[in-house]
């Protein structure tokens, strides 16, 4: 079997080190605070947080793995980065020899009709922006059904409590700056567990096919033989959107929307290089990944055509009680942005709607001014 070899082949050499210069300052002016700010009680399984350790502590139970400091350290969080997947490895493997055993047993037992059994079931589930409640009655049969659940950083804590108890977590989130595993990574652990006979749950942020690398995940093991089953979530725009009273589409005010993403694949196309086409008063933009490119952007949307006085908002953490947002005029929002000193993971919606809200920071009548004018 190449189950084992696959594994083995995983190296800890694609480790980088993060960028941990965040800030929680209080925000003002026409910053909109849902509660106070706290990176260190984010919602999501940051990449370093000791919920997430706890979560995964059946991972670190190898002999190496006794003399690793408390992971809420400083030093505890630098170690485990530096050796997340030399510490996982055996117990990786140690669950897939299981696997297979049961597999096995099953099959001399009769119990695939006599034959061989069929490889597992893979469920690339959307989780929605943060909100456990948005999530959809399929995603949580599946999550409570699954036997191995690969999760991303932007799936939320509180998602993770419907796991099964028996259930195990394989934490593979990425950040700028740091990829806990590459994506090449991750599909080989998708392929190894599905071919064991498990039944194997990929978590994602958002919905799974909206930048998700969902649709990268389906094709590879498509082309392995192994059966991908996609429960659609909730993308960050609409669940975003709808909870600060957005319409994403309005009659009169905005005909169509269009999602964009601030980031490009490693050595792609400028991801800005859309802003041309996208620089429509009569549309709406969401920017995903946005925060670093942001700037850049909005010159060249103002450039091409777009108001500066364009409506638009900022949203960090959206939709979980840490939520925080930024309402501005697209010429002032990357300065205010940083003087809120807004972190990922933050959602930019740009566009004349973004005045329908009733948290927008302007009368009514300010409000049918600036969208007749826009």
């Amino acid at each position: 079997m190449a189950l084992v070899v696959r594994l083995q082949s995983l190296s800890s050499t694609h480790f980088r080190k993060p960028n941990n210069s965040l800030n929680s300052q209080p925000i003002c002016s026409l910053h909109f605070n849902s509660s106070s700010h706290s990176y260190t009680s984010s919602p999501f399984t940051e990449k370093h947080s000791l919920e997430r350790y706890q979560r995964d502590q059946w991972l670190y139970n190898t002999q190496l793995a006794q003399t690793l400091p408390p992971p809420d350290s400083d030093a505890g969080s630098d170690f485990t980065r530096q050796n997340d997947i030399a510490l996982q490895l055996p117990e990786l493997r140690k669950l897939l020899e299981v696997l297979r055993e049961k597999r096995e047993k099953r099959e001399r037992e009769g119990g695939c009709g006599g034959g061989k059994c069929g490889p597992g079931n893979v469920f690339l589930v959307g989780t929605g922006p943060g909100d456990p409640e948005l999530l959809t009655l399929k995603a949580v049969r599946a999550i409570q059904s699954a036997d191995l659940l690969l999760y991303d950083r932007l799936v939320s804590n509180d998602v993770l409590d419907f796991v099964a108890s028996d259930a195990r977590l394989v934490y593979v989130g990425k950040t700028a700056g740091y990829h806990s595993r590459t994506q090449e990574e991750i599909h080989e652990l998708l392929l190894s567990f599905a071919e064991a006979g498990a039944t194997v749950v990929r978590l994602k942020g958002g919905d799974p096919l909206v930048f998700g690398r969902g649709g990268e995940e389906m094709d590879f093991l498509q082309q392995q033989g192994i059966q991908v089953q996609i429960i659609p979530g909730i993308t960050a725009a609409s669940g975003i959107a709808a909870q600060l009273g957005i319409p994403l589409t309005h009659r009169g005010v905005a005909n169509s929307v269009r999602f964009l993403t601030g980031h490009s694949r490693k050595g792609g196309t400028d991801p800005l290089f859309v802003a041309e086409n996208a620089a429509d008063p009569d549309s709406t933009l969401v920017v995903y990944m946005g925060l670093s490119t942001l700037p850049s952007l909005a010159q060249k949307l103002v450039h091409h055509g777009l108001p500066p006085t364009t409506p638009a908002v900022a949203v960090e953490r959206g939709t979980t009680p840490q939520q925080r947002m930024v309402f501005a005029e697209l010429k002032e929002l990357a300065d205010e942005i940083t003087s809120a000193e807004l972190v990922s993971p933050t959602l930019i919606v740009i566009g004349k709607v973004v005045a329908l809200s009733p948290l927008w920071p302007h009368t009514s009548n300010e409000v049918a001014s600036l969208v007749r004018a826009i």
